[in-house]
């Protein structure tokens, strides 16, 4: 019995679809760092002030992963920093895990764990973009001499 291949094709249409559904991914992403994640952190309400006491480095950390998000964000949204943005998200996930199991509760950790999987996904779809970044910056220096 022949087997349909046509599974495995892929067609530009195909690839279109995927860099719509990535950007549409990406925004999302973005939006909700921005406005569940950054924001609440500089506004330091009492949850989050807790947990960076808990954490012990201080009130400055809480600051530092409020910026960390929000130039994450805003990096999602740059085409060629996105992958970028993506993998640099991973490692503040990691973190968050982390934080919320020895910190907080395990219950916790789930949102940060299904934020990294999606910070994965993008990440890996932008890897040629990100591949080829130092190769844009060395062009764009190149012009300006």
């Amino acid at each position: 019995m022949a087997q349909d291949s046509s599974f495995a094709r892929r067609t530009p249409y195909d690839k279109s679809v995927l860099n719509v559904v990535c950007w549409l991914l990406q925004i999302g992403l973005a939006a909700f760092l921005i406005v569940q994640s950054a924001i609440p952190l500089y506004q330091g309400g009492e949850y989050n002030i807790e947990t960076f006491e808990r954490i012990g480095l201080g009130q400055w950390f809480r600051h530092f992963t409020a910026t960390v998000e929000l130039v994450g964000a805003i990096g999602l949204l740059i085409p060629p920093l996105a992958g970028l943005a993506a993998l640099g998200l991973v490692g503040v996930m990691i973190g968050a895990i982390t934080t919320e199991l020895t910190v907080r509760t395990a219950a916790g950790a789930v949102l940060p764990a299904e934020l990294l999987v999606l910070f994965a996904l993008v990440a890996w779809y932008r890897w040629p973009q990100t591949k080829a970044l130092p190769d844009l910056v060395r062009r764009v220096l190149s012009r300006r001499r």
